[in-house]
């Protein structure tokens, strides 16, 4: 779990350096920006925007009784932030796994993708779809006409 904040925790860490340069050069309107900036970029890295993350297993038995999609993901990476803002409220109908804090998912994601990490990788009725497209992701969603 400590994994998925290091980086977060650094750019809060580093910004509240330079931040803390600014004050004592009397730029303390710049170092509030920056801090603000900082923490706001800090917590799109993170795990909060995230729904709550569950096991590959719990999320494969899931995804076979209700039929929706499983997201492998971790924090830090930039195309798994842009499926999530991208997908807005229809993230909660997902299962999401943190490939970071969970074993089985790693290993799922590095079957499908060569023995490479390459999130996000989405699982619909079984098959992997490596970095799709967010609107085909919706319409996984959506029930068959």
């Amino acid at each position: 779990m400590m994994r998925a904040w290091i980086s977060p925790m650094l750019l809060v860490l580093s910004g509240s350096v330079v931040a803390a340069g600014l004050i004592l050069n009397g730029s303390t309107a710049a170092a509030v920006a920056l801090l603000v900036a900082v923490v706001l970029f800090a917590g799109l890295n993170s795990p909060l925007i995230f729904p709550r993350s569950i096991g590959a297993l719990e999320a494969e038995r899931r995804s076979a009784a209700d039929g929706r999609p499983v997201v492998f993901w971790r924090p830090g990476c930039v195309y798994c932030l842009r499926l999530r803002i991208r997908l807005g409220r229809s993230a909660r109908r997902l299962h999401w796994v943190d490939i970071w804090r969970d074993a089985d998912g790693a290993a799922v994601v590095r079957a499908a993708n060569e023995g490479n990490e390459t999130v996000p990788t989405v699982v619909v009725a079984g098959r992997p779809h490596v970095n799709p497209d967010p609107a085909w992701v919706r319409e996984q969603l959506s029930p068959p006409a």
